[in-house]
């Protein structure tokens, strides 16, 4: 099975991708790993990648769309993969329709309210990275992480301000491809909102699980 996962940031694509892994025994590719991935291996196209990383650039629609290429051509894709990150936008996803067919798109819903309500109360260690929250996860100490006695702080990216941001850049650029894949009967909701457990069960549900 060829999945794509969307949803804006604070959707918790990621901690659905884990528990989607150990479901479908599907590699979870993101554009992130693949990028670290290629830097490492200090290919022609990573060291490209790494330049533009360096100088604080947005990597290009081509290089990104060349690398997502090479990385669903490994055999651990050939059964199928979950693609987080990838397309961003229409014209990656016509890019990637000329190489792999895709038979969901799974759009995680969450409404700005309760993403701001998530990120915004996200709290991170400082020493160990451990994440809590002030609502869902709050430590004894708030200023003191329970695991290492490190300090628990709250990342530049989760301020309101940021969050707003990154949210308009989704609402901007990525969310098209809802519509996009509505429209090719390739798209499925699943609602991001209740707890983990109750996600993937939808998950599972809108999959025929």
């Amino acid at each position: 099975m060829k999945l794509i996962f969307l949803g804006p940031p604070g959707a918790g694509k990621g901690t659905l991708a884990a528990k989607a892994v150990d479901i479908l025994k599907l590699p979870h590719i993101s554009t992130g790993a693949i990028f670290r991935s290629a830097i490492a291996a200090q290919s022609t196209l990573g060291l490209k990648v790494k330049a533009v990383i360096d100088a604080g650039k947005l990597v290009d629609d081509a290089a990104t769309i060349e690398l997502v290429k090479e990385r669903l051509a490994q055999a651990d894709a050939q059964a199928g993969y979950i693609l987080d990150g990838f397309p961003r936008t229409i014209p990656q996803a016509e890019a990637l329709s000329a190489f792999s067919s895709v038979d969901k798109v799974v759009n995680f819903d969450i409404p700005d309210s309760s993403v701001l309500e998530r990120l915004g109360g996200r709290r991170v260690c400082r020493k160990c990275g451990a994440n809590y929250h002030i609502v869902f996860n709050k430590p004894k100490n708030e200023k003191v992480c329970p695991a290492c006695g490190g300090e628990i702080y709250t990342r530049d990216d989760d301020r309101e301000e940021a969050v707003q941001k990154r949210l308009e850049v989704y609402r901007a650029q990525t969310a098209p491809l809802i519509d996009y894949y509505r429209k090719k009967g390739l798209l499925v909701d699943v609602d991001a909102r209740p707890l983990v457990d109750e996600v993937v069960g939808n998950f599972k549900k809108a999959l025929g699980l």
